[in-house]
């Protein structure tokens, strides 16, 4: 018989308030307490891994054996079809400014140029399928653990385009649509994103059936 959560306390493996917030107003419908790892003063673990399940796992193994109680990390992304899936688990590396490029900080439209850059040296007809990939995983402190992947397929475009998302939002159109990500309105693209389609995953295992 599978793990499953009781309500009660869970830690989010996040230092970002918003994030929390999101997340909490997700699970909160059915009994559970978020509390961030930040706020318990966790530290963030190294993410090693080489795959967005290795690293959401790494962060909830972690603050579930720091904590003592259920944890939840995700691990979200960017994968290009061309690019043999990346920028992938580095995708918010890739908009690290070096020491030449200005103050330490992430530049989202310089990482953008980025992939576009080497799209453009691969030929103008080269193929520009492209998924946002979220992966949820819940750890308990005796090391069960348990796995949710979420994915929304799309396609890349340029230049940038509309103001209301974040990352690689502007370039990115997903499947069946004709505006980007940054254009479509938050609660919609939130209803489609790859982040609820591993969330719905989250909450039919752990909390319906």
């Amino acid at each position: 018989m599978r793990r499953r959560l009781g309500g009660g306390s869970l830690v989010i493996a996040t230092h970002n308030s918003g994030k929390l917030k999101e997340i909490s107003a997700l699970l909160d419908p059915y009994g559970m307490k978020c509390i961030s790892a930040g706020s318990l003063g966790l530290p963030e673990p190294p993410e090693t891994g080489t795959t967005f399940s290795q690293n959401a796992l790494i962060k909830a193994r972690a603050a579930a054996e720091a904590s003592g109680l259920a944890a939840l990390a995700d691990d979200s992304g960017l994968s290009v079809e061309a690019l043999d899936g990346r920028p992938g688990v580095y995708t918010a590396d890739w908009a690290e400014r070096q020491w030449f490029e200005g103050e330490p900080g992430r530049d989202w439209y310089m990482a953008m140029g980025k992939v576009e850059g080497m799209l453009q040296q691969l030929g103008r007809d080269t193929d520009r399928t492209a998924a946002f990939h979220c992966v949820l995983a819940i750890a308990w402190p005796d090391g069960e653990h348990a796995i949710y992947e979420g994915k929304c397929p799309g396609s890349l475009t340029w230049p940038p385009r509309g103001k209301m998302g974040f990352g690689y939002d502007p370039v990115f159109i997903p499947d069946g649509r004709k505006q980007t990500f940054a254009e479509i309105d938050p609660t919609e693209k939130h209803a489609i994103s790859h982040r609820a389609d591993a969330f719905a995953k989250l909450v039919a295992d752990q909390f319906t059936g």
